[in-house]
């Protein structure tokens, strides 16, 4: 009993670590952001690719080792290697890749720039005061003033 017990508070404590729950939503965002973008792919980008290589499209490319035939009766499926889903799958790889890398350089941008904004509004320069040197002439000349009239 005492092992579970051990064990339990062992898992709450990973549980509730900020950079498990921080990665949890990094995975649910993640599985948002795929959805996005392989309707990005699919419904967008391939139609174009599609118009502008004759409607030519890679799923249908594929070497036939064997074709499909009947032998007594029983009809064997094709053998073929399905490069053109292949190829498929490295186009979409890339559009994905080119999607994240411009999705992170944008929000790396606009964080860059909010911090810069945020440390210039810390670093404004306070209003310029006289100086240690200024205050004490001041003091002095004053002095003097007083002396002059008493």
């Amino acid at each position: 009993m005492s092992n579970i017990n051990s064990v339990m508070k062992e898992f709450r404590a990973f549980i509730l670590k900020g950079n498990i729950i921080d990665m949890a939503v990094g995975v649910i965002i993640g599985g948002a952001f795929s959805k996005i973008v392989t309707s990005l792919v699919n419904d967008i980008l391939m139609p174009i690719l599609g118009a502008l290589t004759g409607g030519a499209s890679f799923n249908t490319l594929k070497y036939v080792i064997h074709p499909a035939s009947t032998i007594n009766g029983v009809e064997v499926e094709e053998a073929a290697i399905l490069y053109g889903s292949f190829l498929q799958n490295i186009l979409d790889f890339l559009i994905i890749g080119v999607c994240m890398f411009f999705m992170i350089k944008t929000v790396a941008v606009i964080s860059s720039r909010l911090r810069h904004e945020e440390e210039a509004r810390e670093e404004a320069p306070a209003p310029a005061g006289p100086t240690q040197e200024e205050l004490l002439a001041e003091i002095r000349d004053l002095l003097k003033e007083r002396r002059d009239i008493a």
